[in-house]
């Protein structure tokens, strides 16, 4: 296999500027015209600074330029890769997961983080209008698009809704539509979070990276509360959008 050098030229001191900003260019300049693609791994930065024959420093000022652009992304253990370019997620429309990436034809799984039947906590009591010991499930997931990392999602539904745990299979909302009881309406709270370390290590991301608290409660056509999400986007790869129109 070519290394990254060889894919994308040689770096020439002749040039004025920085090599940095050279290297810089070179790349984005390689992303651009497909030599590297979404998704493709780069090499660690110190085999980067033996094949372009320049320091570390070089390398990582390059690197640092082009994630602050959005072209690449550095998952948290795991290395640089090129980004698959930030995901448009409109928070005026009520719409899981599943259904937002097949939009934009992206292929959507999740990972169980947990998935268990229990009782109401006095706070959800109240938040879902539900008597103490009312038996409610809660789904954890690791949401993923194309393979990557995008968000997690914590949801307590209540246990009438689903005949069982094993009903969710990739999507939440279809398992709901399945029975009758998908949320017709929602209230959303947005907020900005920095993620944890735990959190961070689920995502792939740095410890305190910035990220989106999405705090949703779903409602039947009937008034009753169906759903209660946490949701924790990756600031890195979501732009949030909503369409506003004047009163009157």
């Amino acid at each position: 296999m070519s290394s990254l050098a060889e894919l994308v030229g040689p770096l020439d001191e002749s040039v004025p500027g920085p090599l940095y900003q050279q290297l810089e260019r070179k790349m984005r300049d390689a992303i651009t015209r497909k030599k590297l693609t979404p998704g493709d791994a780069l090499p660690a930065e110190r085999d980067l600074a033996e094949q372009f024959a320049v320091s570390r420093i070089t390398v990582r000022k390059a690197l640092d330029a082009l994630v602050e652009e959005g072209l690449l992304t550095r998952r948290h253990g795991t290395g640089t890769f090129v980004a698959a370019g930030k995901v448009e997620k409109n928070v005026a429309k009520l719409a899981s997961f599943t259904e937002e990436m097949q939009a934009r034809g992206r292929t959507a799984h999740s990972v169980w983080l947990h998935r268990g039947r229990g009782e109401v906590t006095p706070e959800e009591s109240l938040i879902l209008s539900m008597g103490p010991g009312t038996p409610v499930y809660r789904f954890h997931r690791i949401r993923y698009a194309d393979g990557v990392p995008m968000a997690l999602d914590y949801s307590t539904i209540p246990a009438f809704c689903l005949p069982s745990l094993e009903a969710v299979e990739k999507s939440l909302y279809d398992a709901l539509e399945e029975t009758g009881h998908r949320p017709v309406r929602a209230l959303q709270r947005l907020r900005a979070v920095l993620f944890t370390d735990r959190q961070a290590e689920l995502l792939e991301v740095a410890p305190r990276d910035a990220g989106l608290l999405i705090e949703r409660r779903g409602f039947l056509k009937d008034g009753r509360m169906v759903e209660v999400t946490q949701s924790y986007f990756r600031g890195d790869a979501y732009d949030f959008v909503a369409e506003l129109n004047m009163l009157g």
